[in-house]
Parts: C-alpha cells; structure tokens; sequence
C-alpha cells in the first residue's frame, strides 16, 4: 500500500519480501559508514528485524520503502521515526549506493516532513547526522531543517538540524 507518492517516487510501509534489498543495502560499508548500524548477517536477520518493527502499529509512520515508480525498484528507505526516550521525532533515510546523487533522498525526505506536519499534525522534526556526512547535512538543509547544535553521536562528532512547522 502506497503511503506517499511523489514526482518520481513512491513510499509504502516495508514488508518481509524487502528483507533481500535491506540486507544488501545495510551489506555496504559506504551506505552504513555515518549511521553507527551493523549489517545484518544474513537474509534471515533482515526478515526478523522486519518482523520485530513495530513502528507502523505503535505510531502511524515509520521507515518506509522507497520505490522508483517508472520499474518499482526498490532504492532505500526514507521516512519518521519516533524516540520515546527523547520524545522526538526524526527524519531518517538510507539509498542503495547506485542511486545516490539523484535526488531521491531530498525528494522523499521532504514528502515524509509534510506529511508528518500535515497527517500527523508534528510541530517539530529533527535530523541528525555525523558531522563528516557532508552528504546527508546537505539533503538536511535542502528540506528546511536547520542546524541546532553539536553533539556526540555515537563516539563521533554529530549535529542535530530541525524544522518547525509554520503555522
């Protein structure tokens, strides 16, 4: 079921058929580099973590699959996630290597933060990135999030970009 659609692209909830194309998407050092996640062992690992995620019941959003709507193929992940522990919502995403520089991840992410304001009428979404990450700070900015402060992200320097919504 679609959840988003924009120009070029269509966002739906991720199922057990995507566990192949998030094990080889998490199976490149280059994508996981900035996000402090480990790759899945095998296929089986990607099916149970998809099994476990819980995100779509307990809130409404969540990470969604990112497709090509030309072919359906599957490019990444883009989407909300809610942190009890910090009672914050943020704007994550995750491509396949051969589809980054393109513009899929500043597309999608925008249509995620809209439909967060408008669907789930958010006030505040935050990003957070590796300060290396030049490339994820870049699609930060280009979807209106703006730099908060500095933090230590997992061992790393980090930072952390927000957008309100206007009202």
């Amino acid at each position: 079921m679609k959840i988003l659609e924009t120009e070029r692209l269509y966002l739906r909830e991720m199922t057990l058929e995507d566990a192949e194309n998030l094990y080889l998407l998490n199976l490149d050092s280059e994508v996981i580099r900035y996000t402090g996640d480990k790759t899945f062992e095998n296929i089986e690992n990607a099916k149970m973590f998809l099994e476990g995620y819980d995100h779509y019941k307990k809130y409404g959003f969540g990470r969604w699959a990112v497709l090509l709507k030309d072919n359906h193929a599957f490019l990444g992940w883009c989407g909300l996630k809610y942190t009890k522990e910090l009672d914050e919502v943020d704007i994550g995403f995750r491509f396949l290597k051969q589809h980054w520089n393109n513009g899929y991840a500043t597309e999608s992410a925008r249509a995620c933060i809209n439909f967060g304001f408008d669907k789930f009428e958010l006030t505040t979404i935050v990003g957070r990135a590796m300060l290396e990450n030049l490339a994820s700070i870049k699609v930060l900015e280009k979807i209106g999030l703006r730099y908060v402060k500095s933090l230590n992200f997992n061992e790393e320097n980090g930072v952390i970009y927000e957008i309100e919504k206007m009202v």
